[in-house]
């Protein structure tokens, strides 16, 4: 595949509720030129009923940058896609993956495992919408399905209504006994059978989510023959250790970042984000994670947990909580 955005999904900080705002994801840019990014779910409800249409607001800088939409309507999701594409995504993500009971009651999420002709009739509705990338995001399947036998027929749904990339959560969704959080770590992992879905559909673009930790462990995956991984948790609580040599490891283009040039060039964003009747926790409480395992990181969290909530905060107060934390040289030589 020549699409750009195609390229960039060799890695991608994976969609998650409350985490990947507009906030982190510029973050996420600072550390990485390439990585593409996933905004939390938008449901088609939420801007074709509601007109919710703040909740398209991104940043230029954050490009490449996917839209994930949440629904079961066919129309009204090719409605939602096109007001994405007008916003400026560079992708329409569909979720058949989120477990959680909210989700479920909207008939979306991955209980449409169950329901494969719906969902390809949505991304053949999005797909002849919008010129942007439509794309799916889903489980091995639900509940006392046989993966082994739903997977398959659920991706060449996908394909034939003109889905050409699919991110698959390596793990069963199970929606009843189970919480959104128990669904991230109880069922188990099969990535053999993501690698299988990988051999038998050649063309499509299949990236593996689910329980990856590190870019060791995504440059395996990709070694292996999947076209791209995508990470969730990793990626936010550890974003410098994911992301910050990701240009060059994973896409062979740029030079490492460094996360104290990431936190300075978020100051004038801070600014302008306070300028507007922001507060400044909204975007500090996604940078805690930026020095996990640095001399000083417990430092650095504490500073913003306990006094980013005050009010009258302003960015100067990560200058004050930088102090506190090593510099890389001294590091690299501390015993």
């Amino acid at each position: 595949m020549s699409k750009p955005v195609a390229q960039n999904a060799r890695l991608s900080v994976a969609p998650m509720m409350d985490w990947t705002d507009r906030h982190c994801r510029y973050l996420h840019r600072l550390l990485s030129r390439e990585t593409l990014l996933y905004t939390e779910m938008v449901t088609a409800p939420a801007l074709v009923r509601g007109r919710a249409m703040h909740l398209l607001s991104h940043s230029p800088e954050e490009h490449p940058v996917a839209l994930q939409l949440g629904g079961s309507d066919p129309a009204e999701l090719a409605e939602a896609a096109q007001m994405g594409e007008a916003a400026g995504y560079d992708e329409i993500n569909l979720n058949v993956g989120c477990p959680s009971d909210r989700v479920q009651s909207g008939c979306f999420g991955a209980v449409l495992m169950e329901r494969p002709g719906l969902v390809a009739d949505c991304v053949r509705a999005m797909h002849d919408a919008v010129r942007i990338d439509v794309t799916v995001k889903c489980r091995i399947g639900v509940d006392d399905q046989d993966p082994e036998k739903v997977l398959p027929e659920f991706l060449r749904r996908m394909v034939d209504a003109g889905c050409e990339r699919v991110a698959i959560h390596a793990r069963k969704a199970w929606l009843q006994g189970l919480s959104p959080k128990e669904n991230r770590d109880i069922p188990p992992l099969d990535y053999p059978l993501v690698m299988r879905m990988k051999e038998q559909f050649r063309d499509l673009h299949v990236s593996v989510n689910g329980g990856i930790t590190s870019l060791a462990q995504a440059k395996s995956f990709l070694d292996a023959g999947l076209d791209g991984v995508m990470i969730g948790r990793a990626a936010y609580y550890d974003p410098a250790g994911v992301l910050c040599t990701a240009d060059r490891e994973i896409f062979g283009t740029g030079q490492d970042s460094l996360p104290e040039n990431a936190v300075r060039a978020m100051i004038p964003y801070i600014d302008a984000h306070l300028a507007d009747g922001g507060r400044l926790h909204q975007v500090t409480r996604h940078m805690l994670g930026l020095f996990s395992g640095r001399p000083g990181a417990r430092m650095w969290r504490r500073t913003l947990s306990e006094q980013a909530h005050r009010p009258g905060a302003g960015s100067d107060l990560l200058e004050e909580a930088l102090g506190f934390v090593t510099p890389l040289a001294e590091d690299r030589h501390a015993v």
